[in-house]
């Protein structure tokens, strides 16, 4: 393949943007080569500058659900768009999407539209600080909430070890309230609890982790978080930005039957324009502004435009339950190609897989935890990235990031990734 136009495109962005992209893993620094420039994408397929054509399986990083460019979401984004592109004023779609989004999600009152899963994450603590009263709060080695300054904090070592900052530029005095824990470790949790007596505000959480690769929570483990929350007077938070609408109608906390008291939402939630959400039990809803003293706000919160490419995304998800099983499906599968694969090659690689989502590591290790995907072999994974995009199947550039399926996947395409699949694993044994 010819790559030309993205290596020019990409030398010629270093020298305007902080390291020639907008979000950092877009650099391909974790699997070698150059950035794609993608000019359009359809359906399964994704085009880059120089005419390549993928079957793609991020899209977009979770949104595209149903395909790229789906002729429903954007017929309503060109139809919104011939009435004004934002208004700073209540419209009635974000009415409406806030209806269904509390009919769709099991923990969801009432729910407040921001613009990114980021502003979500970081709203949501917020007012879990103020309804509880407290500072502190737990979250889980490996899941990630955003680039706030609360969530960017590496491993103490210890139960009651504050956590250090992970990044330049956020300080200690803001890493000190934040509690860390390995991801499905419910004990830890539950002695970083005890060591903090009163103290803990929320615990937030991705219930299914997405950003170290797809870990599944190990049973009872949703459960037991519950039940430590409910008996100390914590706020549980689902970040289902990846999950929601994506696992099922509901999202993970349905798929799983463990009801936190608040979630986020964002990706699918916007068809694929910025838009992210947070909502919960009404009784912790009601602290937000101007209803309540916990300060939020957006000037293009509720978008016109994003709020209508959000609402027929969700009609669709809502109209159709044969979505779902369609995914599953697709996911089996690919999955169990792959595994079919590893098999006859005498390679023993772990999978984790669930509904649309799935992560093919480079370890023999079981994967639960950041700990143990940080066992995987980079260098391995990122041949085998190159070898899949040389044969036109686009991944995600990293280990650790989840897979997304859509329903536009049909078995041509299914075909067409388990032959690349296995010719890329040939070249690497």
């Amino acid at each position: 393949m010819n790559y030309q136009k993205s290596i020019d495109l990409f030398e010629k962005a270093k020298n305007f943007i902080p390291g020639g992209v907008n979000s950092p893993v877009r650099a391909f620094r974790a699997v070698g080569g150059n950035p794609l420039f993608i000019t359009r994408a359809d359906g399964p397929y994704m085009y880059d500058e120089d005419g390549n054509e993928y079957i793609e399986l991020i899209n977009s990083w979770g949104p595209m659900i149903l395909g790229h460019n789906h002729p429903e979401v954007r017929e309503a984004v060109i139809k919104a768009m011939e009435k004004g592109s934002s208004f700073g004023a209540p419209t009635a779609k974000e009415v409406e999407i806030a209806e269904l989004i509390t009919e769709m999600v099991p923990s969801v009152e009432k729910v407040r539209m921001v613009n990114s899963g980021t502003e979500a994450t970081m709203s949501a603590i917020r007012v879990a600080r103020g309804y509880t009263g407290r500072d502190k709060f737990i979250k889980f080695e490996g899941n990630y909430h955003g680039h706030g300054d609360s969530f960017l904090i590496a491993a103490g070592s210890g139960a009651i070890t504050m956590g250090n900052p992970d990044s330049p530029g956020v300080t200690k005095g803001t890493a000190q309230d934040t509690l860390l824990a390995p991801y499905n470790d419910l004990e830890f949790v539950e002695h970083l609890v005890e060591a903090n007596q009163g103290e803990v505000a929320a615990i937030i959480l991705e219930p299914v982790a997405g950003n170290m690769g797809c870990v599944l929570p190990k049973p009872g483990f949703l459960e037991g978080l519950r039940k430590l929350c409910d008996k100390e007077g914590i706020v549980l938070i689902f970040d289902e930005v990846m999950t929601g609408f994506r696992l099922s109608q509901g999202g993970a906390q349905q798929a799983f039957g463990v009801i936190p008291d608040m979630c986020t939402l964002g990706k699918i939630i916007g068809g694929g324009m910025p838009v992210g959400a947070y909502g919960g039990k009404k009784e912790i809803m009601e602290y937000v502004s101007p209803e309540g003293p916990v300060y939020q706000a957006g000037t293009l919160s509720g978008n016109p435009i994003a709020m209508a490419a959000g609402l027929t995304m969700l009609k669709q998800l809502w109209d159709d339950n044969s979505i779902y099983s369609s995914l599953e499906a697709t996911g089996n599968a690919i999955v169990s190609g792959i595994r079919d694969s590893l098999k006859s090659l005498g390679l023993s690689y772990t999978m984790n897989h669930i509904g649309s989502m799935y992560s093919l590591f480079f370890t023999h290790e079981p994967v639960v935890d950041f700990k143990s995907a940080q066992t995987c072999d980079t260098a391995l994974f990122g041949k085998y990235f190159q070898a899949m995009l040389r044969k036109g199947i686009y991944l995600a550039p990293s280990q650790f990031e989840s897979l997304f399926l859509s329903t536009a996947l049909k078995q041509e395409h299914v075909d067409r990734i388990l032959e690349a699949n296995e010719a890329a694993l040939r070249e690497l044994v």
